[in-house]
């Protein structure tokens, strides 16, 4: 259909859910079809039926994936206990008719492992924006010295290697020793 093959990054905002069966706090778990996984902050039970988390999210998406699963648990008796469970497909929300960056709001059923309905998860997505591009700076190593330039988390060693030559090498901070 719409879904292209290509990993991307989901902007998740997930709201609120309502008439879940809980008597503890709770939060979410949102995965796409990976072991990786984002999780909400709780919510705390008030003795209403409406739990409010209003938390954003970015979920990398695998270019396999072709659902998104949000699951409502609890911790008790120091264990997570699933309460419900939502699987949506991408081409729900993915698809030719919705621009990328349209925010779309909506509300999924949850059904417990029983298979019994057990309240409504309400959140937004989007695709979210690519990263914004580092500013192209000048750069004019000298002859054998490393300048390092960088942006975010990426990083650039510079190493002028002759008259008219510069390599640049991508390194993490995390090893600014690998060239």
């Amino acid at each position: 259909m719409g879904i292209s093959l290509r990993s991307r990054t989901l902007e998740i905002r997930v709201i609120s859910g309502e008439n879940i069966s809980v008597t503890e706090a709770a939060y979410v778990v949102v995965r796409a079809e990976s072991l990786n996984s984002c999780t909400t902050t709780t919510a705390k039970y008030d003795g209403t039926n409406l739990l409010a988390w209003n938390h954003k999210l970015l979920l990398h998406v695998p270019a396999h994936a072709t659902s998104i699963t949000f699951e409502v648990q609890c911790n008790k008796f120091k264990a997570s206990r699933p309460l419900g469970v939502a699987r949506i497909a991408l081409s729900d929300f993915l698809s030719d008719n919705v621009s990328e960056n349209q925010l779309q709001m909506l509300s999924y059923g949850l059904r417990n492992w029983e298979g019994k309905q057990n309240g409504v998860i309400h959140f937004a997505v989007r695709v979210a924006p690519p990263p914004e591009e580092c500013p192209n700076s000048a750069v004019e190593p000298v002859k054998g010295t490393v300048a390092r330039r960088g942006c975010g988390d990426r990083f650039v060693r510079i190493i002028n290697v002759g008259d008219n030559v510069v390599v640049g090498v991508p390194y993490s901070r995390n090893y600014p020793n690998i060239i």
